[in-house]
């Protein structure tokens, strides 16, 4: 074991890697409190060791799994992403994940579909593009390829977020 994490130190010094991203970093949690404490002083390590940055995203929970190391917690700068709403910046974010869909023919959604956008997904990015991931497919397998408003007003999520906290 200590031979592999020698040899990835030297690939991440050999490859001068300036910023480790780390995603669902609040799955850190799951482990036991050994298992997290053997995380975080890695990350402490590697951002001492090799001087590279660490940025981690997750949940309000990833806070939490970063506060279990003060000193690596003091190199956080924590920023919350506000929920979307309906104004030109959640507009621009459709139009352009549309533009970059892999469908044939162009999506273009009117107000009322955008509006059913931030509802069903609550305005959380994950849920937006969950929600056009989802309707890409669905689009594609019914050999339409394109969204349309009706296909985005049928759409309903698989699990509802209140069932999910129930």
């Amino acid at each position: 074991m200590a031979d592999l994490e020698q040899k990835a130190i030297g690939l991440l010094r050999i490859t001068q890697i300036k910023v480790l991203v780390i995603d669902e970093v609040h799955n850190l949690l799951c482990g036991s409190h050994r298992d997290q404490r053997v995380i975080l002083n890695t990350l402490r390590f590697l951002s001492n060791e090799l001087r590279m940055s660490l940025v981690c995203f997750g949940v309000m929970e990833a806070r939490e799994a970063i506060h279990g190391d003060v000193q690596l917690a003091r190199r956080f700068e924590a920023f919350t992403l506000p929920r979307w709403s309906a104004n030109q910046e959640f507009e621009d974010l459709i139009r352009a994940a549309l533009r970059n869909l892999p469908l044939r023919q162009p999506s273009v959604l009117t107000a009322k579909s955008l509006r059913h956008i931030l509802q069903a997904t609550q305005g959380l990015t994950a849920g937006i593009f969950t929600m056009l991931n989802a309707l890409t497919i669905a689009t594609i397998e019914n050999g339409r390829e394109q969204i349309t408003d009706d296909a985005v007003l049928q759409w309903t999520p698989l699990i509802q977020p209140e069932a999910a906290y129930s």
